[in-house]
């Protein structure tokens, strides 16, 4: 490779990880341990490349589609790049993978023996956003989450070593909570992509149609419907986050309530906005994330 193209897979690689400070929750703090932060940067950076694979959301230039093999005239095709992408993460498993954030990940997956499966299950929830654009019920929205969000919590547990069963349901509920969080935070920008992640049952039961989500304000039907869902993910941000927190000690527990308390945080700001999502996402304040810290943190105690 060329210094030239070492420079744009690096910048390329180095773009993708920049998005974590956007993310709703503390990806690595930098109050944990070194080689924790560098590991899970490195699930972080997979987790965000394959999702700005299926969101189409790639660096402008096809660098990514390059590194995977992709034929030019398939760089569009996000099915076709998410196969690439697939096949490049089996070799992490058995081989060299080509793409520099699968470089990255390969040492991490074989120093805590991290299994494929909750990989292929973010690559399976990309794949499944291709071709389902709308979700019947909130069970059928939920095993979405199984695939698009709880495989992270797993693994954030698999690389601090504290997998158990009951930590995986509690870590499983957070996570889908984030990511119905993040839904209630994007129905305009996912409407744009052809995208309804509010099950259509409850559009439905709150005379909420798909031209009502097209509005540039969110009228009573619409606003009545946020909050549904938002009382649904904030029962489970306390269904898992605390007692999963009280469930360790020391810097990981500090960690696990971040990342509860980034989700009640984004729930307070899609609250404080009257529930009204279509302008724009509402997005979370540095003071009342903290607040919310603490306020998991007292919660974990109690539990702990």
């Amino acid at each position: 490779m060329t210094d030239r193209g070492r420079s744009t897979t690096g910048t390329t690689a180095r773009a993708t990880l920049d998005k974590a400070a956007h993310e709703n929750f503390p990806v690595a703090p930098f109050f944990l341990p070194r080689a924790w932060r560098e590991d899970l940067m490195a699930i972080y950076g997979y987790a965000r490349l394959v999702d700005d694979i299926g969101d189409g959301d790639l660096a402008p230039g096809g660098a990514d589609a390059r590194l995977l093999g992709v034929a030019p005239g398939q760089a569009e095709d996000r099915l076709a790049v998410l196969d690439a992408f697939e096949a490049d993460l089996r070799r992490v498993f058995d081989g060299v993978p080509a793409h520099p954030l699968l470089r990255a990940l390969q040492p991490v997956v074989r120093r805590h023996r991290l299994a494929p499966e909750p990989f292929l299950g973010l690559i399976a929830a990309n794949r499944q956003d291709q071709l389902v654009r709308r979700y019947e019920t909130w069970d059928d929205l939920l095993a979405y989450c199984a695939l698009s969000a709880n495989p992270v919590g797993r693994l954030v547990l698999g690389v601090t070593g504290t997998t158990t069963p009951e930590r995986v349901r509690r870590s499983d509920a957070v996570c889908t909570a984030l990511q119905v969080v993040e839904h209630l935070q994007d129905v305009a920008e996912d409407l744009g992509r052809d995208r309804i992640y509010l099950p259509a049952q409850d559009m439905k039961r709150f005379c909420v149609s798909e031209d009502d989500l097209a509005r540039p304000t969110a009228g009573a039907s619409v606003r009545a419907l946020i909050a549904y869902e938002a009382d649904r993910a904030r029962r489970l941000l306390d269904e898992g986050g605390a007692p999963l927190a009280g469930s360790v000690r020391g810097r990981l527990r500090l960690l696990l309530a971040g990342f509860t308390a980034g989700g009640h945080a984004a729930l307070d700001a899609v609250t404080a906005a009257g529930y009204d999502v279509l302008p724009g996402p509402p997005r979370p304040t540095g003071p009342n994330l903290l607040r919310q810290i603490a306020n998991v943190l007292r919660a974990a105690r109690t539990e702990g």
